[in-house]
């Protein structure tokens, strides 16, 4: 039941991301052109986005809500931070919208999704800095 409902949850964001136009860098890019032709289309969805969150949070018993998230900030979250910014400036694309636009074919979706993996690879094997504490 679990599958079913990750599959509808992740069919129902597709189908947004690709009605919003967020799936085209170029309404990314946009956004981010201030001095230009800025296009407001990203911050209406992510109101939406918030909206919708802030009623799931409510539905939701407090009981299965993530603990607090961690308030260090280190090298390793300012480096993520700043390379999704770039990533997401150069490339045009999110991760979530990127990962639906690998269906079009398009080189660029297929770039960033690749460099994303990579990413996400070498941040599971960066060392955290922080003593190990593992017995044996």
């Amino acid at each position: 039941m679990r599958a079913v409902i990750a599959l509808a949850a992740g069919a129902l964001f597709g189908a947004g991301a690709c009605l919003s136009g967020m799936t085209r860098p170029s309404k990314v890019l946009g956004f981010l052109d201030f001095g230009g032709a800025w296009d407001a289309t990203l911050l209406v969805v992510m109101a939406v986005a918030l909206a919708i969150h802030v009623v799931a949070w409510r539905l939701v018993p407090a009981e299965r809500h993530p603990g607090p998230p961690s308030t260090v900030i280190d090298v390793r979250l300012v480096g993520g931070a700043v390379l999704f910014g770039i990533g997401w400036g150069l490339g045009g694309y999110c991760p979530g919208p990127a990962v639906v636009s690998i269906v079009s074919g398009a080189r660029g979706s297929l770039v960033f999704v690749a460099a994303m993996i990579a990413g996400m690879w070498l941040a599971g094997h960066a060392p955290s800095g922080k003593p190990d504490t593992a017995e044996g």
